[in-house]
């Protein structure tokens, strides 16, 4: 791993690319790689949280910048999430998380093939969620994020635009709420390993891999804003279930 500075910062410039214009996608493909290495659960997902701080800044700082937040939706998820957040690394921390994979797998499934039906049904009608279902709709996407290294896209925004929320301003606000979720994760990891509850053997032969996907993200993070501020909302819709479907197929292949 010592040596995969190189690779992970493609790794990160291609997630961290998908992520940003499509709302999800970062955490997962950077959390699967690594455990692909061999690395445990555990480790990967505090690997890509730390990498995420940096990356969700720049990415946030981007959707501001062109204008793809609605401050309100945020005001209700960023809080809901950092909660879910913290209570999900307690649990990865401290239990086997894996018996949650199968039931995202499912959800994916089914959240996917709803968007693109949606989307290929004709003309998108959006319209906005309310508060009351976007607090627990945040901290169930911040404690999926926490146990399986990544899931606060795929969750949130799948359920947002699903249910006809506008796919700009949801990809951006769920992008920039996420930057506090990986902050509030990241710490608890950290609150974890320095009071003896977490043993992170071998966390640090991961540096290399964590630097990577750093340096990769932020080179992205600046073109995804502009991206998702440009495409139509109805192609927008068909490629963020188009790519839901395709990380369903993938969290099944590893379960089988």
């Amino acid at each position: 791993m010592e040596n995969s500075f190189l690779l992970f910062s493609l790794v990160g410039f291609l997630a961290q690319l998908v992520d940003g214009a499509l709302g999800m996608a970062y955490g997962v493909v950077a959390s699967s790689v690594l455990l692909s290495f061999g690395v445990a659960p555990a480790v990967a997902s505090a690997t890509t949280h730390f990498a995420e701080v940096f990356t969700t800044g720049a990415s946030a700082g981007s959707h501001i910048w062109n204008r793809n937040v609605n401050w309100k939706m945020f005001a209700a998820l960023a809080p809901a999430g950092v909660i879910g957040g913290v209570l999900g690394t307690y649990v990865l921390t401290s239990f086997d998380g894996d018996v949650l994979k199968p039931f995202i797998a499912l959800y994916l499934a089914v959240a996917g093939v709803w968007i693109v039906a949606r989307g290929l049904a004709g003309p998108v009608t959006l319209r906005e969620p309310t508060a009351r279902a976007l607090a627990p709709l945040g901290g169930a996407g911040g404690f999926i994020d926490a146990v399986g290294g990544g899931g606060w896209g795929p969750s949130v925004t799948t359920a947002l635009i699903g249910s006809g929320a506008a796919p700009r301003t949801t990809i951006g606000t769920v992008n920039t709420a996420e930057f506090f979720l990986t902050v509030a994760v990241s710490a608890a990891f950290l609150t974890a390993l320095l009071t003896g509850n977490w043993e992170a053997g071998g966390i640090t032969g991961h540096l290399a891999a964590a630097g990577g996907l750093i340096v990769g993200g932020v080179l992205a993070a600046p073109l995804a804003g502009y991206v998702v501020k440009i495409i139509p909302a109805r192609q927008l819709m068909l490629t963020v279930g188009v790519l839901i479907l395709c990380l369903a197929v993938y969290q099944t292949w590893r379960l089988i």
